[in-house]
């Protein structure tokens, strides 16, 4: 009989701790457990009927034709699952029973608690990330015009970008595992829109990036000529849009309908570049803020002037920060992976051209867009134009700087780099 009832006693315990757990339960954690953001159904298969063939980029549905890809344009409607995600659903009955406990039990002041509690849920989920699901796209180039299937210039070309979006995507397909394919605004900040001709550019420092927004601001009427564009009002004016300042409704719209391009160079030569332009000449943003750090930590008996300007940084100084995993100072879009600037596994970009072929592949582009015809890609230096650009022969004599272990580690830094846009290993003893 005793131990009957100190089994009862138990099982009475154990139930009513139960109960306060969930009555303790803060809502605030349920809805992080469950709501890491609010994700879109786009409806894909429902919209596919009504595409039309477009000369577009963006996230579309490929479609594989003789002479080249016809671009299929998404609806721009968003489609909420009965206007709430299901994962919102469950939590928001879960909360309601909860709340409806409290308030039998809750008078005064209690109530008032449990209603600023709600508005700081409705606060949080407000204030969650909005995801854009992405889950097909057009992997092809806009359709060559029937006047240019006969022009053997043209032809070449496009066989070329063909080439070069077949070894992107083989690549991705390897090495990434993107089947959710999410893309949040983060994945778009480096993107410029044009929208008079419905363009959308992914900036890579160091590739010609400065004279291609000249390019995209005559497009878009805000100057007559590239000429008449300065650097200052090029990097500094803020004239042109960027993807992630529109909201999802836009990101999607234009993801599907615009034409994507970006333009890479050979990641050892884009270095390069980018240490002669930020640490060989007066700079008063990158000397204070990266040169001090690397040379607090990496040189030797350094200078008191060297300590306090950051300035003559040696190339194989950057280098040990830019391979250190405990850098004193953060990355710059300037040396950072074009993988990570532009997302070409999520982005199925419509173009990909290259710094080594600018010319040739800058003004295929704007053929194929419709640009007007006396509208070609400007071939001035923009900064330091007294100064040789910066070649293969010029690249390798700064890599000669290093030993083969830092070589090794650099391009090991960037093999995905070169992995993916189909670049040669730039020293022979590498592997």
């Amino acid at each position: 009989m005793r131990l009957t009832c100190m089994f009862s006693f138990i099982l009475l315990f154990g139930a009513a701790g139960l109960v306060v757990f969930i009555h303790l339960q803060d809502p605030e954690e349920i809805v992080h457990q469950q709501t890491p953001g609010i994700k879109y159904n786009m409806g894909f298969q429902q919209q596919k009927k009504d595409c039309i063939s477009s000369n577009n980029q963006g996230r579309r549905l490929r479609k594989n034709t003789a002479d080249g890809v016809a671009t299929v344009e998404q609806s721009d409607s968003l489609h909420l699952s009965e206007n709430v995600p299901t994962k919102l659903q469950s939590t928001d009955r879960r909360q309601s029973s909860i709340m409806f406990a409290m308030k039998d039990q809750l008078e005064g002041e209690e109530i008032n608690s449990i209603r600023l509690h709600k508005r700081r849920r409705r606060f949080i989920i407000k204030k969650s990330p909005i995801l854009i699901s992405m889950n097909s796209s057009i992997l092809n180039l806009p359709t060559l015009k029937s006047e240019d299937r006969n022009n053997n210039k043209w032809k070449s070309l496009y066989q070329i970008q063909r080439e070069r979006k077949r070894i992107m995507r083989e690549t991705c397909s390897k090495y990434k595992s993107n089947n959710r394919r999410i893309i949040t605004p983060y994945h778009v900040s480096r993107i410029f829109v044009e929208d008079k001709y419905r363009v959308l550019y992914c900036e890579v420092p160091k590739a010609g990036c400065s004279n291609w927004k000249r390019v995209l601001m005559v497009l878009n009427g805000l100057a007559s000529s590239t000429k008449d564009i300065q650097h200052n009002t090029v990097h500094y004016g803020n004239y042109l849009k960027r993807l992630d300042g529109f909201d999802h409704k836009g990101i999607y719209h234009r993801l599907n309908t615009y034409t994507k391009m970006l333009f890479i160079r050979e990641p050892f030569e884009k270095l390069v570049s980018a240490f002669r332009d930020k640490f060989e000449h007066p700079n008063n943003y990158y000397h204070p803020v990266f040169g001090k750090a690397i040379i607090s930590r990496y040189r030797v008996n350094a200078t008191k002037e060297a300590l306090r300007t950051g300035s003559g940084v040696k190339f194989k100084e950057f280098i040990q920060y830019l391979l250190d995993v405990h850098r004193p100072v953060g990355m710059d879009i300037h040396w950072d992976h074009v993988n990570r600037l532009c997302s070409p596994c999520l982005i199925d970009y419509d173009f990909v051209g290259k710094f080594e072929s600018m010319e040739e592949d800058a003004n295929f582009f704007l053929h194929l867009i419709g640009a007007p015809q006396n509208l070609t890609f400007p071939k001035f230096k923009d900064r330091h134009s007294n100064e040789e650009r910066t070649t293969t022969k010029i690249t390798q004599q700064y890599f000669a700087q290093l030993s083969p272990s830092q070589r090794q580690r650099s391009y090991d830094f960037y093999y995905m780099d070169y992995l993916m846009f189909n670049y040669s290993k730039p020293f022979e003893d590498l592997y």
